[in-house]
């Protein structure tokens, strides 16, 4: 049974969570996961906290919500987030196979604030060649071993 809340009102619970987050030390981003009319994960920055450059408030809603479900799905939800997810996060909603994404700020206002979300975003649009980290694909003969394993693993759980 749904609670009647809003698209508004979803974001204004990912806002406040970021607001508070800011007064306890942490990073300006929180966000909201919704099943049902429900609240089934929420997370707010934990990145200095933790010391986890991973442990972004969407990623931190989505790790609790597939722990409460016992899912790695998270088909049916919807992700609120105080901010436009960054490439990490945008990635991990579409990896737990969120059904929709809200956000109140954008990109620009993360710049603004001093985050990396717009410089990762236009990165990733160019080629890694002009990339200032390094990434270099090398052949190796067993490099396709793990899918080929994976591929024959007949008790193997697909997502």
């Amino acid at each position: 049974m749904g609670t009647g809340m809003s698209d508004q009102d979803w974001l204004t619970t990912a806002v406040d969570l970021a607001v508070a987050n800011v007064g306890a030390g942490g990073g300006p981003f929180g966000a909201v996961l919704v099943a049902d009319g429900a609240q089934i994960g929420s997370g707010q920055n934990r990145v200095t906290r933790d010391n986890d450059p991973t442990a972004h408030a969407e990623v931190v809603a989505i790790r609790g919500a597939c722990a409460a479900r016992g899912d790695f799905s998270l088909a049916g939800s919807t992700l609120y987030s105080s901010c436009e997810p960054c490439p990490m996060c945008m990635a991990s909603a579409l990896w737990a196979r969120v059904d929709r994404i809200v956000y109140a700020a954008d990109r620009y206002d993360a710049a603004r604030g001093g985050f990396d979300d717009l410089e990762f975003y236009e990165l990733f649009a160019r080629d890694r060649s002009t990339w200032a980290t390094r990434v270099d694909a090398v052949a190796l003969p067993t490099g396709p071993a793990p899918f080929d394993t994976w591929l024959a693993a007949a008790d193997r759980v697909a997502y």
